[in-house]
């Protein structure tokens, strides 16, 4: 018996493209963590900013229980890309990222620099932005698969997503 055709095309610089793409437009995404204490899966949305060396940032509460996730262990899921205003979701693309987690303290000098960056992209984060509370957390991607829509997948390196 033949084995079965694989779904994933062999990446090309199109899907580099489209993936980095996602990445650069990405103002909110879908975090996926494992509970810290049960350890079940768990999704929230949460907003997010290009990094300007690669990846992705948020600006994220110690109260939100994906916080506290990431703290425990610094590997998680992203999934970027938003569905068109015509047609069916899921031929949109869509990116879904492994990456590591890395906090930024507070009296750091990146984390500094990134307050008004923050600001130009989630104006509306004025109202929380100097909340002790709330941490910069730099997501480094470790890898992908990208659907950019209908028989069109891909697996990403780290490599593949640098800028």
């Amino acid at each position: 018996m033949p084995a079965p055709l694989s779904p994933i095309r062999t990446t090309d610089n199109a899907a580099r493209t489209l993936a980095r793409d996602l990445i650069a437009g990405a103002r909110f995404g879908a975090i996926g963590v494992l509970h810290p204490v049960s350890g079940a899966p768990h999704v929230a949305r949460i907003a997010l900013a290009p990094a300007k060396e690669g990846g992705l940032l948020a600006f994220v509460s110690g109260l939100a229980l994906y916080t506290r996730a990431l703290t425990a262990a610094p590997q998680a899921g992203l999934l970027l890309g938003e569905p068109g205003a015509k047609g069916d979701p899921l031929t949109h693309p869509r990116l879904s990222l492994s990456v590591t987690a890395h906090f930024l303290e507070a009296d750091d000098a990146q984390a500094k620099g990134l307050r008004a960056h923050w600001l130009t992209l989630h104006p509306k984060a004025s109202v929380y932005v100097d909340l002790p509370d709330f941490r910069f957390v730099h997501f480094a991607p470790t890898g992908a698969l990208l659907n950019g829509g209908f028989g069109r997948a891909f697996e990403l390196t780290a490599k593949d997503l640098a800028p």
